[in-house]
């Protein structure tokens, strides 16, 4: 039995990737009869929306934890240790890039290195990370990685041995089961192009309008619609749909639940993936689950993830990615090719693998 310890942090407010990653693998290790799981979150008031988080056979560190003051006292030394609030523990998987200081060993999930590619596109917390990851990497920390792209970055930009970098790919949150008519009522559309995520500039959404804009000239019935939490950035999002010819056909909905997520997957005629740098990417796993054919940018990790399952195109090049769009809404056989082979390829990615091989970790770092 491995008692556990893990920043359930992200299972807080709105779900984003990160989010999933840690609900899939917290319900998995729930069941487990090998893991003792105890989930904490670096937060002062949320602690009691984590418990109503935590599934069944696992346990929530509700005491609070004054977010910044831990990460200022991290930052610069190693007290106080996470033990203080989750109780003696075997390991501690760090999911959200903070390595707490702690008696145990440490696991630190590392999704992507876009605070030190782009640090102009991110947020003042996040430009602690390096800092965080140098220290957790100092006192012994291994390196989770959701791809193999990223783990060649992390072992390429900080100093930790290859062989404390480990990939761990996850599996795919539930999208299948939507309502497709329920979707195109939501996008107020029959046909539509769907890009879902965090609406930021990393996401290349200005672009994607500019896209849409060039293929809505004779596709008279297309609609763009955008699902995601408006973050910072976000202007440059509004500013090409005030420019777009066809703005009134561009649908921006802000956050919406797994289950209209769900139906607007469901009722898309394509997902649009357009992001200039993603250390994993659920929402075309998602799209292939759902059965939707996907148009992806050919940068990070992204051509890892879909394999030959999506068309890809230069995230930079409005003309490709338009081109690209327009084939899979018009060429029967390329759309059929890649909603096939999509069935194939999102069936690769297991929550149950994916924490059968991080108790592989855990069981490599305990010894």
């Amino acid at each position: 039995m491995i008692r556990l310890a893990l920043d359930g942090t992200p299972l807080l407010g709105p779900r984003t990737g990160i989010g999933e990653v840690v609900s899939g693998l917290v319900g998995e290790f729930a069941r487990r009869d090998d893991t003792e799981l105890v989930a904490y979150a670096l937060t002062w008031r949320g602690r009691h929306e984590l418990a109503s988080k935590t599934p069944t056979g696992a346990r929530a560190a509700t005491r609070p934890i004054p977010a910044r003051f831990v990460r200022r006292a991290w930052l610069r030394g190693d007290h106080p240790r996470i033990e203080r609030w989750t109780g003696p523990v075997d390991v501690v998987h760090a999911t959200n890039y903070v390595g707490p200081p702690t008696r145990a060993p440490v696991v630190v999930s590392v999704y992507d290195l876009g605070f030190v590619r782009f640090p102009e596109l991110c947020t003042p917390d996040a430009l602690q990370y390096p800092t965080l990851l140098r220290r957790a990497i100092a006192r012994g920390a291994w390196i989770h990685t959701t791809s193999d792209f990223v783990a060649a970055e992390v072992t390429s930009t900080f100093a930790v041995p290859a062989e404390r970098v480990v990939r761990v790919y996850p599996g795919v949150p539930t999208s299948h089961g939507g309502d497709a008519a329920l979707g195109r009522r939501a996008a107020r559309a029959e046909r539509y192009v769907l890009a879902v995520g965090t609406v930021e500039p990393r996401k290349n959404l200005p672009n994607l309008v500019r896209a849409f804009d060039v293929i809505a000239e004779h596709q008279r019935d297309l609609v763009l619609v955008v699902a995601g939490t408006r973050a910072w950035g976000a202007e440059a999002f509004d500013e090409a749909c005030r420019r777009a010819h066809h703005r009134e056909r561009i649908r921006s909905l802000g956050y919406v639940s797994s289950g209209v997520r769900r139906d607007l997957l469901a009722g898309a005629s394509v997902l649009a993936y357009p992001s200039r740098y993603e250390g994993f990417g659920f929402p075309p796993l998602e799209a292939m689950a759902a059965g939707v054919p996907v148009v992806a940018a050919r940068a990070g990790a992204i051509p890892e993830v879909v394999g030959d399952a999506a068309l890809l195109v230069d995230p930079e090049d409005v003309d490709d990615l338009a081109r690209a769009l327009d084939t899979v809404l018009t060429d029967e056989t390329q759309r059929d090719t890649l909603v096939a082979r999509g069935g194939i390829r999102h069936a690769e990615f297991s929550w149950t693998r994916a924490a059968d091989e991080l108790v592989g970790v855990y069981r490599d770092v305990l010894r």
